[in-house]
This record gives structure tokens, sequence and C-alpha cells, in this order.
């Protein structure tokens, strides 16, 4: 049974959350604080955790930031700020998703699931034998799941690494944003296209030597993205 961690300060919303998860088939914990979800996320085993932002004691960018210079588990990050700027700075600092209150917990189960699903086709094709991925000095261990360019070890979020492996495996295809979206995070966009950008970017600082003028994933304008070989 996975096990899910809400960090939430509204009992309501965490109880409603925790209902719907429950029904599910979910192992559903809850912490109000933000210091001692932290804590609690690092301490114990968790195979997603639900973030709110605004948490006393301490807020979920610095949680996020902790959680995953440690743990690469999913981290779903939701909020009632609905600002672009908190949605790229949450998905920027890890987060794997982010969902604007008020939603239905519906889709929070939904998008769980994915999550879940995802990560765990993950973690099981790590005891398969290396699969290697290598373009012009970009280098991707799909096995281990590590990425080298011209020699270099980068560190890639689950997602950061799950959009530059298909892109690279899928050369010169024009992709747009909704189809990445589907893609990677297994579900439709609903119109949350920022996240694909977010990443893009994220991922351009790693591989790109000049990224104002990327060599590896290029704009098409008005379309996507494409993987230049």
């Amino acid at each position: 049974m996975n096990k899910i961690l809400i960090i939430e300060d509204e009992e309501a919303i965490a109880d409603l959350e925790k209902d719907y998860l429950e029904l599910s088939g979910f192992q559903v914990e809850i912490e109000h604080e933000g210091d001692k979800g932290l804590e609690r996320a690092m301490t114990s085993e968790y195979d997603l955790i639900i973030l709110d932002l605004m948490l006393p004691g301490m807020d979920g960018f610095e949680i996020c930031r902790r959680i995953r210079d440690e743990k690469n588990i999913p981290i779903l990050m939701v909020s009632a700020k609905k600002d672009d700027i908190d949605k790229i700075r949450g998905l920027g600092l890890g987060a794997d998703d982010y969902m604007t209150k008020p939603f239905s917990p519906s889709e929070l189960v939904a998008r769980v699931k994915a999550h879940l699903a995802r990560y765990t086709r993950l973690v099981s094709s790590q005891q398969k034998t290396n699969d290697i991925v290598e373009i012009r000095g970009i280098r991707i261990d799909k096995t281990a799941r590590r990425v080298y360019i011209n020699g270099e070890e980068k560190a890639f979020t689950t997602k950061e690494f799950d959009l530059l492996t298909f892109l690279a495996e899928n050369p010169n295809h024009v992709f747009t944003k909704e189809e990445l979206f589907r893609e990677i995070w297994d579900m439709d966009s609903i119109g949350d296209i920022a996240t694909v950008t977010v990443h893009i970017k994220k991922i351009r600082e790693k591989i790109e030597a000049d990224t104002a003028n990327p060599q590896y994933i290029e704009t098409i304008w008005g379309v996507g993205y494409r993987f230049k070989v």
C-alpha cells in the first residue's frame, strides 16, 4: 500500500484529501506545521508528499527544497496562490506538479495515481541492464538515471530527467507543450502549460553552453519544442 504524507495547515482540507485518498486505497498521514512536516518527511518513508505552500513554522518552498536535496519521491505542491511566479518557483525547486486551490478531490487522486505509477515504473527500470542514450556530448544513463554533459555529471529532478530523455529519444520531432505534458505527467494539461516551460528552462540551464542560443532543445515558436541532432 502506497504511503502518502499531507503537509497542510487547514484541517478541513487535509481531512478531505485524506478521506478521498484512503477510499482509493492509500495510507495517509497528516502534518499541519511546516517544520514538523519536514521532520516527518525526512525521517519516515513515504511514496509521495502533498505539500501546501503557506504553512506555519516553515513555508512549502523551503520544505520542497530540503526534501529534494535528499529524496527523489514525487512532490505534489498545492496552494491558493495563483500567480505564475509561485508556480515557477515551486517547480524550479523540484516539485513534480502544482495544483491551485480550489480543486476537486477526484482530480487530486488522479494526479497522485499518475505520479505514483510513473515513479514505480522508473524504480523498477533500475533492475534492468543499463540503457544509454548518447547525443553530441550528452550521455543519459536511463537505468541509473544519471546525466553527463561532456563527461561532467549534472543533477536532474525526476521530471527534468524524464523530459530530457523523451526528447533525446525522439530527435527532430516537434512536440507541443500539451503533448509533452501528457507524455511526462501522464495526464491532460488542463491548461497548465507553465509546468513544461519551466522544466525546459531548467534543463537548458544544465545542458546548454548558451541558453540564449540553445544547441540541443530548440523552441519552435507557436508550436512547441524539438531536440536537434
